[in-house]
């Protein structure tokens, strides 16, 4: 979204008017005038493109708890995505830049071939780490 001069928006009480008519309440205490007027763009959007997919929204809800005395199908835990081959894990650590490709049968780290990522989180900072928690994954 490009950025707009403050003559352009709309006012806040028109940002929480249509806020109410989108949620059926009002906005948290607190948000900014700014994310009201995203939320606005994003509702609008939806109506004219049918907002996010089915798959997508059943994603989002595995991450929301959900409402006191309301029962769900959703007790699982969300599924962690794995990268797959062909995929490059970049990860900073003490100013250096480190690399590990995914390959077919494991993970190269300069031009070493490993069989975990948690042998390549010991080499890189010389102590035991978890390889997955190491790149973020």
């Amino acid at each position: 979204m490009a950025n707009v001069t403050t003559d352009d928006q709309p006012s806040r009480k028109n940002l929480i008017d249509a806020w109410i008519k989108a949620y059926g309440g009002p906005p948290p205490k607190g948000l900014s005038t700014r994310l009201l007027l995203y939320a606005c763009h994003y509702n609008r959007q939806a109506k004219d493109f049918g907002g996010l997919k089915k798959s997508t929204l059943r994603q989002l809800r595995r991450y929301v708890p959900a409402p006191p005395g309301t029962t769900t199908n959703n007790s699982r835990a969300p599924v962690a995505l794995k990268p797959g081959t062909g995929s490059r894990l970049v990860r900073e650590w003490r100013g250096k830049t480190h690399m590990v490709d995914i390959v077919e049968n494991g993970f190269v780290y300069e031009g070493k071939s490993y069989r975990s990522l948690s042998a390549i989180a010991r080499t890189i900072t010389g102590a035991r780490w978890s390889g997955p928690r190491f790149f973020g994954l």
